[in-house]
């Protein structure tokens, strides 16, 4: 039989912590491009969907004056030169960065037989170099977050094995390289919370597309794409590494 305890021997309930919790801290996140179509709206998406804090990072911000957004940082920048790199750091301010999307680029189309050498160097300086060297600038930033992800935009014209165009070699030749270039930061850094992978974007609806193929309907909107870009910037990191991810519904 159970011999019951005296009332004075009986433990004492705790007392409920009743302390309000607060929100989540905003992760920040930094978004090259973000001055127009696929950046800006995938800037918007992150504030607007998951609560980001967005350095918006542009030549030209002026779109952001029409949009006062709680969380938006629009920074003037270019991410090609080094003072536009010594720009975006100063930015970041030591604070853990939760993630970067290197979307800034460069599309010129060139008959064959009419490229330079200055048409490549120029390619390569704004679509493989830049991010290359603003993930380094960035690194210490992106180690100091708890789990970060860099995610580099291509292009399906960067992709092994896709149908390619005339005129963008020297463009599809670029995105080739961040797509490697993608693969090759993620087993350096395969021993760290930093994941990095690469999404090669199909046709979307942007002034770029409509340089590339004029008179072509895009399928798909900046603002769905941006949608997708924001959500897997913050997630996909959780499953994905090192990889080349296709992202298309047509062919462009």
């Amino acid at each position: 039989m159970f011999r019951s305890l005296p009332v004075s021997r009986l433990a004492a309930p705790k007392e409920m912590n009743t302390m309000p919790v607060g929100p989540a801290p905003r992760p920040l996140v930094v978004v090259t491009g973000a001055g127009r179509g696929v950046g800006f709206a995938t800037a918007l998406a992150l504030v607007r969907t998951h609560r980001a804090q967005v350095i918006a990072v542009s030549r030209d911000v002026s779109a952001w004056n029409a949009v006062k957004e709680e969380g938006i940082t629009p920074l003037t920048a270019d991410v090609a030169t080094e003072e536009g790199r010594a720009t975006v750091v100063r930015a970041v301010d030591g604070r853990p960065l939760a993630g970067l999307v290197n979307n800034a680029g460069l599309l010129l189309k060139r008959n064959l037989g009419t490229w330079t050498a200055a048409d490549l160097e120029r390619l390569h300086a704004v679509n493989v170099a830049a991010p290359l060297l603003l993930t380094q600038a960035l690194l210490p930033a992106l180690r100091a977050a708890s789990s970060a992800h860099v995610v580099n935009i291509g292009s399906m014209g960067g992709f092994q094995g896709s149908i390619k165009f005339p005129g963008l070699v020297g463009y599809s030749a670029s995105k080739a390289a961040l797509a490697c270039m993608s693969e090759c930061l993620a087993e350096e850094w395969k021993d760290t919370t930093v994941r990095c992978n690469c999404l090669c974007l199909g046709a979307v609806d942007t002034d770029m597309l409509r340089e590339a193929f004029p008179g072509y309907v895009a399928p798909v909107s900046a603002d769905t794409m941006g949608g997708y870009i924001a959500a897997f910037l913050l997630d996909g990191h959780n499953l994905l590494n090192g990889k080349v991810l296709p992202l298309s519904l047509s062919t462009p």
